[in-house]
């Protein structure tokens, strides 16, 4: 499965995942082949790119936690749109709670692990989908840090509305590009998210608790300054943080491909990043990272198969090695001592790439078979 932006879609590819309209709509199924009409469709839609299967790759099983999932992400986005822009326009966000609720009883009480399947975003709804997903994750961290439902009711409710400073950005400016952006624009730009944390302090319907996290995180994001926000400090920002952190490492951007799963938890693990180690664990428990059936790269260039997860660490799971037929115990020190694991396998295509400038330089000679090529032969 590769990510392919929209503009580098070519007649014939398949889908690795489904596309929905903005209905919820299902469209184009998972192992649909791209068609000229379905290219311009997926580009009209502003999608950023979408996941395609290779060639020769079969399509992922899904359990039926995935289908779940993927099927929440699509119909949730309406109802986050709506409580969004109504806190923009300073209206009442009706229904917020009860979908915070929503979510808490769907992922905030959860007894093991799941897929966390990234959604195909476009510039239009990426704000949405990412606040979304933050919400997702922060109720699953949340339960797995035992917090009463008071607490984790506050904390999804602030992750729904962290990033609202966003959609009050221009659109003009919010489409560029990071080389794009000018100091002018960066000033603008924080300005803007100090008027979201004016926003959600003049919401008197708001809990003070959710205030405060809002307002926290907006600060530790974007440098604000805004009150009391520099200072304050707490669990739930914490944990904003590292979901925040997590989905947007893991979701398609305008800049780059996304991190895979162990690109973004090695990021989250790295002390020199000041995340909260409790929380990253927390965030580990409730989501599949190298789980039995991922595929791996070593850094010796061989590739693997996992066949044991490790609950202990997760970044050291027992792998089969596709060239010597060996199971790596990847916490063995002894193992790791020679090779470790680089990534997620990023694509299953073992073919060679063809030196085209070599080729060209064979181009009108006739070789016969087993006739050795020489300088003179050419």
């Amino acid at each position: 499965m590769k990510f392919i932006k929209s503009d580098d879609l070519k007649l014939g590819m398949r889908l690795a995942k489904p596309i929905y309209n903005r209905d919820g709509v299902m469209l184009y199924e998972r192992n649909s082949k791209l068609t000229r009409q379905g290219i311009v469709s997926i580009q009209n839609f502003g999608l950023i790119g979408v996941y395609i299967l290779e060639p020769a790759e079969p399509v992922p099983p899904m359990s039926a936690d995935d289908i779940e999932f993927e099927r929440f992400q699509a119909m949730s986005i309406f109802t986050i749109r709506e409580i969004l822009d109504a806190v923009t326009k300073q209206r009442e966000a009706k229904g917020m709670y009860q979908f915070a609720n929503q979510i808490i009883r769907r992922y905030g009480s959860l007894n093991h692990k799941i897929s966390f399947v990234q959604n195909l975003r476009s510039n239009e709804d990426y704000v949405y989908k990412h606040s979304l997903n933050t919400a997702i994750l922060c109720a699953m961290i949340s339960h797995k840090l035992h917090m009463e439902f008071k607490q984790q009711l506050d904390i999804v409710v602030a992750a729904i509305l962290h990033d609202v400073g966003s959609l009050l950005i221009p659109p003009h400016i919010r489409r560029k590009r990071k080389n794009e952006i000018t100091q002018e624009d960066e000033k603008k730009i924080r300005t803007y998210h100090y008027a979201a944390v004016q926003l959600i302090d003049n919401d008197y319907d708001l809990d003070p608790e959710i205030k405060r996290t809002v307002k926290g995180i907006i600060n530790a994001l974007h440098q604000t300054n805004g009150d009391d926000a520099a200072t304050y400090k707490s669990l739930n920002i914490d944990i904003l943080k590292v979901a925040y952190a997590y989905d947007s490492l893991t979701a398609m951007n305008f800049e780059e491909e996304p991190a895979s799963e162990i690109e973004a938890v090695r990021i989250l693990l790295d002390p020199e990043q000041g995340f909260d180690p409790e929380v990253v664990t927390a965030l580990i428990q409730s989501i599949n990272i190298l789980q039995p059936g991922v595929c791996v790269e070593f850094t010796n260039g061989d590739k693997g198969l996992v066949v044991s997860a490790n609950d202990e660490d997760v970044l050291a799971p027992e792998v089969l090695s596709f060239r010597t037929n060996v199971i790596y115990n990847m916490a063995d020190p002894a193992v790791t001592a020679e090779v470790q694991i680089r990534d997620i396998m990023k694509t299953m295509d073992n073919r060679y790439v063809m030196d085209t400038e070599l080729l060209k330089s064979y181009e009108g000679r006739t070789v016969h078979m087993g006739e050795k090529l020489t300088h003179k032969n050419y």
